[in-house]
């Protein structure tokens, strides 16, 4: 793991696993990781794989799944069968040929991790020809997750399963400029997933939904602001996604974000207009 700073120690703690519990939950399983290639996703395929528990991974990068697979597979302590399927979420017709790949599988389906994301930082002014930013953040962060979960429902409930979406701490927070895209799509399948949660339950299938704050991953490498910033280890993120699996909780939320989502509420005109303030100085400079 990377070394932390005494302020990363302090807003992210580290993480201990009951290895016997999830052992429990995992023996036998079949579990579906999305954007698996890199990240939290990767990270948790390398973590499930000493389990005896049968691991589909998925992501657009067919090569770097493959890579994943074959180093799993040459170490030793790894006790996990382990499937990749290439498919960029974002098309349909992919979407539908994970699902036809999932739907014949012999045990069916235990858990799926909604992991596969895109992140975007562009002003609304930079934005006004770019109207794909929105489309396809919405594609892979909104109507691909919705897609596949309509899809493995009926696994799920067959199974008694459990579903573990990978959100972010900005979908119960005041939006901030620059984020319009991201932001939004996030915030659209943590909704439809929290409004869902209730009648997934009543089929005996479990919602988890974890909130993370800024993570160490290659998807914030582009945004230069992030890289001196306190950022979560993919590791310790990785295993509180492990965890669901067997605490079966509804939300996950670091400690201090109480305080966020109440300041939230308490001080969002003064927000907004400091917000706008400062863009209005930096478009007067340029």
């Amino acid at each position: 793991m990377p070394s932390y700073t005494l302020l990363e120690r302090l807003l992210f703690p580290s993480v201990r696993l009951n290895a016997r519990k999830l052992e429990r939950r995992l023996s036998g399983k079949t579990v579906l990781i999305t954007g698996a290639s890199s990240g939290i996703g990767e990270r948790l395929a390398y973590l499930l794989a000493g389990f005896d528990a049968r691991l589909i991974l998925t992501a657009r990068r067919g090569d770097k799944l493959a890579a994943i697979k074959a180093d799993i597979e040459s170490r030793t302590g790894f006790r996990a069968a382990i499937d990749i399927f290439a498919a960029d979420l974002r098309e349909p017709e992919q979407t539908d040929a994970l699902l036809a790949y999932v739907s014949q599988l012999p045990g069916g389906l235990d858990a799926v991790v909604s992991n596969a994301g895109h992140s975007i930082r562009r002003s609304v002014r930079e934005s006004l020809d770019r109207y794909h930013d929105f489309t396809r953040t919405m594609a892979i962060n909104y109507f691909a997750p919705v897609r596949l979960l309509l899809g493995v429902i009926p696994l799920l409930e067959k199974n008694g399963g459990h579903i573990a979406n990978v959100s972010t701490v900005s979908a119960l927070l005041l939006p901030v400029p620059n984020w319009a895209a991201y932001q939004a799509s996030k915030s659209a399948f943590d909704v439809w997933l929290r409004s869902a949660a209730p009648e997934l339950n009543a089929l005996g299938v479990s919602v988890s939904s974890v909130y993370f704050p800024l993570v160490r991953t290659p998807m914030i490498a582009p945004t230069a602001a992030y890289k001196n910033a306190p950022a979560m280890s993919v590791e310790i993120a990785a295993k509180i996604v492990a965890r669901t699996f067997y605490s079966r909780c509804r939300v996950y939320k670091p400690w201090w974000l109480a305080a966020g989502e109440l300041a939230s509420v308490l001080f969002r005109g003064v927000w907004e207009r400091s917000a706008a303030r400062k863009i209005s100085r930096k478009e007067r400079a340029r």
